[in-house]
């Protein structure tokens, strides 16, 4: 009983640190999605050779369901993508085709900015795809998430620091295996949308690309829309005209 006893108070505080993680992880996932999202955005790319806005709308359902379309320029109007669960396409209606994007792409950029296919896809799914360890200071959380052995992806590690008054994400930092940091996602001035606070500013910053930066801003969003369901993500709405 007593060998038993030493056992539980040893792994307690990282059975408890890790629950707190996931809790927190799931707060910031949550913040930007809820049951359901519709929102319009700003995305700046910027390089040392050109600049370039656009402007967008997204919707999502859960977890798995996701759906962007370009409204601005007009040569990209009416390009759009659609994610469910891990599977991707993009519709291109200037030769009115949808792509379905091969693993091979996943990590390739989306439409020309510092954002992957990738993190598309598995920006809902961090606690369920890594291991979570939490650090905790007055003001913060810094939660270190490494990938569980079945997760396929570059990155060896990826931390997340999260204020805690308001709790809201701060930045993610994404190392790669030789444990460098390559890039890095910060989030800004928070706003109240519907009721909600959240950063109303999103900043990825690739540090092997020297001048280069991605901006997106949101102009507006809701949450918990009733006319968006699973049948709003189907291949035949993301060729449709507007």
């Amino acid at each position: 009983m007593f060998r038993l006893l030493l056992l539980l108070s040893l792994t307690w505080p990282a059975i408890a640190s890790e629950e707190r993680a996931r809790q927190v992880i799931d707060e910031m996932e949550q913040l930007y999605r809820g049951d359901s999202s519709d929102a319009t955005m700003t995305m700046q790319v910027q390089t040392p050779n050109y600049n370039r806005t656009l402007t967008m709308s997204s919707q999502s359902y859960g977890k798995d369901y996701a759906f962007f379309r370009i409204h601005a320029p007009k040569k990209d109007r009416g390009v759009a993508t659609l994610k469910r669960a891990e599977e991707m396409w993009n519709f291109f209606p200037k030769i009115n085709k949808v792509i379905k994007v091969p693993p091979s792409m996943m990590m390739g950029s989306w439409m020309g900015s510092d954002f992957t296919n990738d993190d598309l896809v598995k920006e809902t799914q961090l606690i369920d795809a890594y291991s979570l360890v939490l650090l905790e200071t007055d003001n913060q959380y810094k939660v270190t998430l490494t990938p569980k052995e079945e997760t396929v992806t570059v990155w060896d590690r990826i931390e997340y620091t999260v204020s805690k008054d308001p709790l809201l994400p701060l930045s993610q930092a994404f190392f790669d295996e030789d444990g460098e940091k390559i890039r890095e996602l910060t989030f800004h001035e928070p706003k109240e949308y519907n009721g909600k606070l959240m950063p109303s500013i999103m900043e990825m910053r690739p540090l092997n690309k020297e001048g280069h930066l991605t901006r997106i801003v949101y102009d507006d969003i809701k949450f918990n829309v009733p006319e968006i369901t699973k049948e709003t993500f189907s291949l035949r709405n993301l060729k449709s005209r507007f």
